[in-house]
């Protein structure tokens, strides 16, 4: 019989308690978001689902997440090709410049999130995009575009460039060859790179308050608008919806990341 030792007891106790602390806040409002109470009440003293037949039935909050589907759908459309190109050419070059554009479109991950928001929100007053759709669209393109370099990235390290020089040796050049030989190969990093950046502007909340405004409000900035209103369990019926659909996307994308390892 093998026996566990006390610091492996006490790495899977440590773990559990933070998955435990992670997914608290889900365990809390998915019962609310079925609850009959009026106002955000834990334990729900019936079930119900009234908050979900109100979100489907508010034609305000079906105008937002419209727009919250057309913004991640465009963002998907736009960042996965342009993560596609500049993961492949950072992986081909051995320039020293290839290094700096690397670290350049990492950037969105690492500067802090209201940092980038204002500074998008001066760049778009002084060009008109406040407000707009495609200014939300190339915001998302940029805070998404990260998510796709570096899933293509981690499908190269395992993709061999030698089958591609082989079809370039047989007369291919080299888009054709790419389309040919490597891309059937990565597909499943760069669809798991799409979840992700759709997951990334469907998310997105933060620059959505700084740059969205009318007709173009993302759910995001209208569950933070509600929430400064009226608290009602309908936010947590959105909430509960987002997170699901979020987390169905997040398995898929690691099962396609999986395949592609």
């Amino acid at each position: 019989m093998t026996r566990i030792s006390p610091a492996r007891i006490a790495l899977y106790v440590i773990s559990a308690l933070v998955l435990l602390y992670l997914i608290l806040p889900v365990l809390i409002i998915a019962p609310i978001s079925f609850s009959s109470a009026r106002f955000l009440t834990f334990p729900p003293p019936s079930f119900s689902t009234r908050w979900y037949q109100q979100y489907f039935a508010n034609p305000a909050w079906m105008q937002a997440t419209r727009v919250t589907l057309t913004i991640a759908l465009l963002t998907v459309v736009i960042a996965t090709p342009c993560g596609v190109a500049a993961a492949y050419a950072i992986s081909q070059s051995r320039l020293r410049i290839m290094r700096v554009i690397h670290m350049a479109l990492l950037l969105p991950l690492v500067v802090p999130i209201i940092i980038t928001a204002v500074g998008i929100f001066f760049v778009y007053a002084k060009v008109g995009l406040v407000a707009t759709l495609p200014g939300l669209v190339l915001a998302n393109v940029m805070l998404g575009l990260p998510y796709v370099v570096i899933s293509v990235l981690a499908g190269l390290q395992s993709f061999d460039p030698a089958q591609e020089m082989v079809a370039r040796s047989l007369g291919m050049n080299r888009l054709r060859s790419f389309f040919a030989v490597t891309l059937p190969q990565i597909k499943s990093s760069v669809v798991a790179g799409g979840i992700f950046a759709f997951i990334s502007a469907m998310d997105e909340t933060i620059v959505a308050l700084f740059i969205s405004g009318g007709q173009y409000q993302p759910l995001t900035k209208r569950m933070f608008t509600a929430l400064r209103d009226e608290i009602d369990p309908t936010i947590a019926a959105i909430s509960t919806l987002m997170t699901a659909a979020s987390f169905m996307l997040v398995l898929v994308a690691g099962a396609r990341q999986k395949k592609a390892g």
